[in-house]
């Protein structure tokens, strides 16, 4: 299958960053929200997104216009129909993600492939939730979207190699270099992530070194652009946290055990650059 138009659930920063990823490149988008501020906020944070690359001389006022024409904003499944492949973006929740998709499945032809962008939600279980299995995939897009060059393409048990395909080849004509990986929490990327992230915060609570030697002994050490605590600061300690209680949930090993200063962290509300303060100060 041959993918032509894209329809995605979901107008915030992940929706709207892959709505841009698609527009760029010529790919026309249905972008779905519950309302018509959420639609209008996530069309004009493309728009400010273009603009940046206007500035920056990447790309033209004329190309800007026509991937700003790309994009169809809209609050009615109804205005999905036409698309090869519906990318499910919606807030990190299972249940709500599970609403959708029943949802979606209901009003989708057949053949149109569904696409979940969960970072930690199981593929199989997603898939299973819908009459169209075997055309059900996960595409974990990462933040922020029209500049990280990385797809994992999670494959549940059921999803078929058809469907597979397709979707490899839409995100290798975006520009991205997708990597398949089989379904298991947090797939691959997250999976070695956090718990890096995690054993930072033990190196840190057992007074080895300050956050900023910590940070920037991985930066120079391992070539890393940024170090694992602004890192965590970034992605949200919450964020963080509650990835490893999913592992250690779901494999049931000690190695996986979060560390109690990310728990006392997250308890006195630090959580990051949200909310102005976390393992650094904002």
């Amino acid at each position: 299958m041959s993918i032509q138009k894209v329809g995605i659930i979901g107008a915030g920063t992940m929706g709207n960053g892959i709505a841009q990823a698609c527009a760029v490149v010529g790919i026309p988008v249905v972008m779905v929200d519950i309302s018509e501020a959420a639609v209008a906020k996530g069309i004009a944070t493309v728009s400010g997104s273009l603009d940046r690359l206007l500035k920056k001389e990447k790309i033209t006022e004329a190309q800007k216009i026509t991937a700003l024409a790309k994009i169809q904003g809209s609050t009615r499944y109804e205005d999905l129909k036409g698309a090869q492949l519906v990318i499910e973006a919606a807030t990190e929740n299972q249940d709500l993600k599970i609403k959708i998709l029943k949802q979606l499945d209901g009003l989708l032809a057949p053949e149109v492939i569904i696409a979940s962008n969960t970072s930690s939600i199981s593929i199989t279980q997603l898939a299973a939730v819908t009459s169209r299995a075997d055309r059900f995939i996960g595409m974990h897009f990462f933040n922020p979207v029209p500049m990280m060059a990385l797809v994992e393409i999670i494959r549940g048990l059921q999803t078929s190699d058809a469907t597979h395909d397709a979707v490899h080849a839409l995100a290798t004509a975006l520009g991205k270099t997708p990597i398949t990986v089989k379904n298991s929490p947090g797939f691959v990327v997250n999976r070695i992530l956090v718990p890096m992230i995690n054993e930072a915060l033990f190196v840190l609570s057992e007074g080895l070194a300050t956050p900023e030697d910590i940070d920037a002994g991985m930066k120079l050490g391992c070539n890393q652009p940024i170090g694992p605590l602004a890192l965590a600061d970034m992605i949200g300690l919450d964020v963080c946290l509650a990835v490893m209680e999913v592992y250690l949930k779901e494999f049931g090993d000690s190695k996986y055990r979060p560390c109690p200063l990310l728990k006392e962290l997250v308890a006195a509300g630090r959580l990051g650059r949200k909310t102005g303060h976390g393992v650094y100060q904002y």
